[in-house]
């Protein structure tokens, strides 16, 4: 009898040549070389050269490969719970859907949340008291709900004990065992200290989490917010960090009180934002759980995982253009999705602007429903798991966040540090590099800084009641660039910039398209003459704009051969300020637009010039 030959094994991509790395250099090079973004004889690190850092001073190369290590993220399910707290992560249920309602009228509140739970939505956030719906009007507004079917997280700021008191009352009412009751009766003390700038009830926290822990083994008491600092424009690892030594904290209180780290790590909910920066989000939520694991390791209970839910943010959400805050949302929720998050909420798109309407709610609610029913987002157990690139940020945000959060312990703990001034320092430090980078649209923001549409009809929304305050500032990253359209949109006459457009249209319109974008972005309408031959063309049409200043838009050719004739013109002509789109010195010119200008700077000067906000 024969014997079968011996099958070859099959190794994809055989017959082509192995790659190297120094091959991939050479390629990038070349191109920065065309590009002109390093001089034609240059032979050095290419991949530095288009190597970014975020706000956390991380180096985020353009490539990953294997050389680029990480420590084993272990498996789905077990410590350190990075690649998930589930073995079979969320492909049978998907994550929770949780939904915020904040309405104060409770019959309003009362259909938007049967409407949720009618559409997809498996868990309720409300927020009640002075900032949003009556404690008194719980019972009310979830007369119709079963709450043991969708579980209830509370946010009532100070008036947590109260709030919980009238949950409680209505599972009793409902019948419902207290083996079954589940939610989150989200105190926070720290949080709320945090933004209001003045201590909070954390005796009243912990006796709750200590009457919860005893007779509802479902029920979690206490949240440890991450968005209060995310809010006051922190970084990732300020906010890892900070959410850790909040953990910490109540971790000290509760064991004080006489739980165990078990009961007491049972007994908390993390809060964290995620953002439009889809791989920073799924690496944060990945780090947070191992650094959490790292807590509970060194406290005695090392199988219990972080819950997380995750929020998107409420800072890149933008009151201009706010329809582009769906794509955020989508690719925010996306991200929470993947990085492994047990509950994910997503703000409806016009939650800079008031309170939500019925579309702004079901768009929200239906970007789950397009994630987990038709992409199959939780289809897979940690997607992101394996790639080098996210593996790697993991454990660079996990480093610096608990870079971060020893430095809080170091002060002696997070309200020792919050009551030192350690917290908002380093919080505002971060927001000033981010505004400045904001400023020169290095951070761009569609539809406010970039591309913005200043005909716009924004929707009307009623005035959601204000949060709690006087402690860390509350942020929006597109905040300085609405204020300076609000301050135009509220002339009797639109502040004018006016193109001067030099020669052919194919002359003009890179730079012409870059000028009415920058001042657009403050509310400036941009009127321009189209091809122009002569310098009295331009200040012609000048003339008849009506405008005060001008911005010459043109090639560098063309600026050598007419710029200092046309701007000699257009004073003539009563241009109080002439601009230039470009580099350079031209006698007559007053100053220069580019990339990398400070655009705001440039703004509010223009608006000052023109008499506007002076």
């Amino acid at each position: 009898m024969s014997q079968a030959p011996e099958q070859e094994e099959l190794v994809l991509a055989a017959q082509f040549p192995t790659p190297r790395r120094e091959q991939w250099q050479e390629l990038v090079a070349g191109v920065l070389r065309k590009s002109g973004r390093v001089p034609a004889d240059f032979t050095g690190d290419a991949a530095g050269k288009i190597a970014t850092r975020t706000y956390d001073d991380i180096l985020v190369q353009p490539l990953y490969t294997r050389q680029d290590t990480a420590p084993a993220a272990g498996m789905p399910g077990l410590p350190p719970f990075v690649r998930g707290n589930r073995p079979e992560g969320a492909v049978a249920t998907g994550w929770d859907v949780r939904q915020r309602h904040a309405h104060p009228d409770p019959s309003a509140a009362k259909r938007a949340v049967l409407t949720d739970l009618e559409h997809g939505v498996t868990s309720l956030w409300l927020v009640v008291g002075d900032a949003g719906l009556p404690i008194s009007a719980l019972a009310d507004v979830l007369d119709e709900v079963y709450v043991d079917l969708a579980p209830v997280t509370l946010d009532a700021g100070a008036d947590f004990l109260a709030a919980a008191e009238a949950l409680l009352e209505i599972q009793a009412d409902k019948a419902i065992p207290a083996s079954e009751v589940r939610g989150n009766l989200g105190a926070d003390p720290l949080g709320l200290r945090a933004r209001t700038g003045t201590a909070q009830d954390l005796e009243g926290a912990v006796r709750l989490a200590v009457r919860v822990s005893g007779e509802f083994p479902r029920l979690r008491a206490l949240v440890a917010d991450a968005l209060p600092y995310h809010q006051a424009g922190g970084s990732d690892s300020q906010e890892l960090g900070l959410s850790i030594a909040t953990g910490v904290a109540y971790l000290r209180a509760l064991t004080d009180a006489g739980l165990s780290v078990e009961q007491a790590a049972e007994q908390l909910e993390f809060r964290y934002a995620a953002t439009a920066d889809q791989f920073i989000t799924i690496a944060k939520l990945r780090a947070a759980r191992r650094l959490w694991a790292r807590v509970m390791e060194v406290s005695g209970a090392p199988a219990v995982p972080q819950h997380q839910h995750a929020v998107t943010s409420p800072v890149m959400m933008t009151r201009r253009d706010p329809w582009v805050n769906m794509l955020r949302g989508t690719l925010a929720c996306f991200a929470a999705g993947v990085g492994g998050a047990d509950a994910v909420t997503v703000l409806p798109f016009d939650h800079a602007i008031g309170l939500p309407d019925d579309f702004a709610r079901r768009i929200a609610r239906n970007t789950h429903a397009v994630l987990l029913e038709e992409s199959k987002v939780a289809g897979v157990i940690d997607p992101a798991g394996g790639s080098y690139y996210v593996e790697r940020l993991t454990d660079d945000l996990a480093q610096a966040g608990w870079a971060f959060f020893q430095a809080v312990e170091g002060a002696g703990g997070l309200p020792a540090a919050l009551d030192a001034g350690l917290v908002e320092e380093r919080l505002a430090r971060t927001w000033a590099e981010r505004s400045r980078n904001l400023a020169r649209r290095e951070d761009p923001l569609t539809g406010v800084s970039e591309f913005p549409n200043i005909t716009e009809q924004l929707p009307v929304r009623e005035p959601a009641p204000p949060a709690p305050s006087g402690g860390l500032p509350q942020v929006r990253l597109a905040e300085a660039y609405e204020e300076l359209r609000d301050l135009s949109d509220a002339q009797p006459e639109r502040p004018k910039v006016f193109l001067a457009t030099l020669g052919p249209i194919a002359a003009h319109t890179a730079r012409g398209t870059f000028a009415a974008n920058f001042f657009q972005a403050g509310g400036i309408e941009t009127p321009h003459v189209g091809a122009t031959d002569t310098a009295a063309e331009v200040a012609e049409a000048f003339a008849a704009s009506g405008a005060r200043i001008a911005c010459l838009c043109g090639t560098d050719a063309l600026y050598a051969e007419r710029a200092e004739e046309v701007a000699q013109a257009l004073r003539a002509a009563g241009a109080v300020k002439i601009l230039l789109a470009g580099k350079g010195e031209y006698e007559g010119v007053d100053g220069y637009v580019h990339i990398g200008s400070d655009v705001l700077a440039v703004l509010r000067d223009t608006l000052k010039t023109l008499g506007v906000g002076a």
